[in-house]
């Protein structure tokens, strides 16, 4: 074995796997994607006992090998390719103790591709609570390896189990749970002899699955398809037979090593909440005010630090002014990159409490109910309950959700919510959202303790899901298939959150917040600097002839003559003639040429528009007005009629339009990989631009 052992986590859906992972891992990990493929891969570092470093791979979770969905295909590509760059020397097979006829159909496959492998016996205090009984000496001699208990949510057993790697042969042990050449002898004997195959089930699982498996070249693929010919192989009817023995020797095992001592008709407590929770009225009830808790915390929790952080650059620039010199330079680094950066990290606390809550609600198995709840309403618009994964993950990001509509088989149904999800509210909108309505709701309570800036933004989430819904609809109509959508899934036991998990959520989507939005915003901001700070040859040169001129200097004081000089060039400034350019086809929607310069640069990442509003009105103002973005907005005003630009209407219009729009090319690259076609990203692009303009119309014509 290699110094750095290779370790793949492998096991069913709710087995605990991705906790184990965080656990061994910590903040020793990084996401990427698989060799060849878009599906993400997670894997990190643990130190072993022996001061080895173990790389642990994630693997997709699955229920056999064969596979519903190109995330589980994954599973048998990297075990099945001894060439990959993650196939393991070692698998760490993660069962649920509480389940475990189920977990061992998989285990029983894993362990007939001959790699070294481990049980992690996971959930052990919930197998116990549920009063069974698990002989695990007994259940190990059984099945021929090392069985590890373990309870990987409160920590327990992961010293011994990283011993058990340490100490792992690089020789397989495991025994086989069926004869697998009898199950098609001559075929897999052909296989193995002409593809060089080691083992039996690696060449009965080429025959099954050869045109899913990216190592295999052109001429296998073609010699496994005439030798399926040529012994007549049928693969469901050998997928039959296989599952059929597998399970006839898992209740062998299971009946001498486990033991029930609970009632068996006895309802379970996690029934007995779900009862209640998905319950076909008061479930809906529940989730709904679990949402208006999220977003009442958001603005409750979350004002305290945001007022650190806002006067923290307050008081960085005011430092910045003392102490680096009159320049350029000092323009660049206070008005473009600081400016741009407090539009960023001002969010961090209302960023961290959104994903805190969303880590608590998948930690304790609520969200799968929320997806279980939603199914019914989902099959109306035309879509299935898989839709609502990544309609729910798209609260955080629209990209990885995207991703995540991989496991929807069903065509028609994976693109209606590809074309969606960008719709609803991601945590991109919500520096948006929550700076404009800081500045046009009032932070009153009703009945006490209802915060109305809270509704406010659960409104805009709202609408979010409702418009989702409805051009889903739309969408049934328009896209013909004849494939019908089916929808499969097991809900986990209810448990307590793991918090050191939701602090690992939380640090994890702070920092992608942060470096990712970051990165975009401060180069954005330097762009959008130079663009506000330099015009065409000739016009700065007059703006300072004109306010030089003795007649100003008499009718106006220092610093109203230096902030009229500084709105001047701003407004002929290469950046104030692209805003002007686009104002008149954004005026009816109660936008300035400001603004329009905000929906441009946006569109690189949606929270673009708070650092860009902080950059512009940073340029236009003078060194002596160090009052945050919020505040400079508050004071803006309208040329023409000396009303504040910001109105009630203008910031309503504002919301909506970012609501509805794609402002985000991130996700329009991620639609043309999945879709491998411009047409998809074009139709949204072209719907979701007009929704968005039409909807901000209305609203702006209605309000103002």
């Amino acid at each position: 074995m290699s110094q750095d052992l290779k370790v793949a986590l492998v096991g069913n859906p709710n087995s605990g796997k991705s906790t184990l992972f965080n656990v061994l891992t910590g903040l020793s990990q990084k996401i990427g994607n698989f060799p060849g493929v878009t599906v993400e891969k997670k894997e990190g570092f643990t130190k072993l006992p022996d001061n080895r470093s173990a790389r642990i791979i994630d693997l997709p979770g699955t229920y056999s090998f064969y596979p519903k969905s190109r995330d589980e295909r994954i599973v048998m590509d990297a075990l099945a390719d001894k060439t990959s760059s993650v196939h393991p020397d070692l698998i760490v097979f993660v069962a649920d103790a509480s389940n475990l006829k189920r977990n061992l159909l998989l285990f029983s496959q894993v362990a007939d591709l001959r790699i070294p492998i481990i049980i992690a016996l996971n959930m052990m205090d919930l197998a116990s609570q549920a009063g069974i009984e698990i002989e695990v000496d007994e259940l190990a001699l059984k099945l021929g390896v090392q069985i590890v208990p373990i309870s990987a949510r409160k920590g327990e057993g992961i010293d011994q189990l990283k011993m058990a790697i340490s100490q792992s042969s690089s020789i397989p042990t495991q025994f086989s749970s069926i004869d697998v050449p009898s199950l098609a002898p001559d075929l897999i004997h052909a296989i193995r002899r002409d593809l060089n195959i080691p083992y039996p089930y690696v060449a009965l699982q080429l025959a099954h699955q050869h045109e899913q498996l990216s190592f295999l070249s052109s001429e296998q693929n073609k010699r496994i398809e005439e030798i399926k010919s040529e012994f007549s192989f049928h693969s469901q009817q050998s997928q039959a037979t296989e599952t059929i023995g597998r399970y006839n020797f898992i209740n062998d095992v299971l009946f001498d090593t486990v033991k029930l001592n609970s009632d068996p008709g006895k309802e379970t407590m996690s029934n007995r909440i779900d009862n209640i929770l998905t319950h076909r009225v008061f479930g809906f009830v529940i989730f709904f005010a679990i949402l208006f808790l999220i977003f009442q915390s958001i603005f409750a929790w979350s004002e305290y630090p945001m007022s650190l952080i806002e006067s923290l650059f307050v008081w960085m620039t005011d430092i910045g002014h003392q102490y680096l010199p009159a320049g350029a330079f000092a323009d660049l680094m206070i008005d473009g990159v600081l400016a741009g950066l407090s539009g960023v990290l001002i969010f961090i606390p209302q960023i961290a409490i959104l994903f805190a809550f969303i880590s608590i609600l998948e930690d304790t198995g609520y969200m799968s109910r929320v997806t279980f709840m939603m199914d019914k309403i989902m099959r109306k618009v035309g879509l299935s309950g898989k839709s609502i994964v990544p309609m729910i993950g798209g609260f955080a990001c629209a990209v990885p959700s995207i991703m995540s509509t991989r496991n929807i088989e069903n065509w028609k149904d994976r693109m209606i919510t590809i074309m969606v999800t960008p719709l609803i509210a991601c945590s991109a909108r919500l520096p948006v959202y929550t700076l404009l309505i800081s500045m046009v709701v009032p932070d009153q309570k009703v009945w006490g303790f209802i915060n109305m800036q809270g509704i406010a933004l659960m409104a805009l989430y709202v609408l979010s899901i409702i418009s989702a819904i409805v051009v889903a609809w739309v969408m049934k109509v328009i896209i013909k298939s004849r494939e019908r959508g089916y929808f499969i899934m097991e809900l986990p036991v209810y448990r307590m959150p793991r918090w050191n998990n939701v602090l690992l959520t939380m640090y994890k989507s702070v920092k992608a917040f942060v470096f990712e939005a970051g990165k975009i915003i401060i180069a954005v901001s330097i762009v959008l600097w130079v663009l506000s700070s330099y015009g065409p040859s000739g016009r700065f040169d007059a703006i300072d002839e004109k306010y030089s001129s003795v007649t100003i200097a008499q009718e106006y004081p220092a610093d109203d003559i230096s902030r009229m000089v500084s709105s001047e060039k701003l407004e002929n400034s290469y950046a104030g003639l692209i805003g002007k350019a686009i104002e008149p086809v954004i005026k009816p929607l109660g936008f300035d040429w400001k603004i329009g310069i905000a929906l441009i640069t946006s569109f690189a990442a949606r929270e673009v528009f708070v650092g860009t509003m902080a950059t512009i009105y940073s340029v236009e103002a003078d060194d002596s007005n160090l009052a945050s973005v919020r505040d400079k907005m508050l004071s803006a005003e309208n040329p023409e009629t000396g009303l504040p630009v910001f109105t009630v209407a203008v910031a309503f219009s504002l919301m909506v339009f970012y609501a509805f729009a794609m402002q985000c090319v991130s996700t329009i690259a991620i639609v043309y990989r999945e879709t491998k076609s411009w047409t998809w990203p074009a139709i949204q692009f072209a719907y979701m631009t007009t929704l968005a303009y039409i909807a901000s119309l209305i609203v702006y014509q209605l309000l103002k």
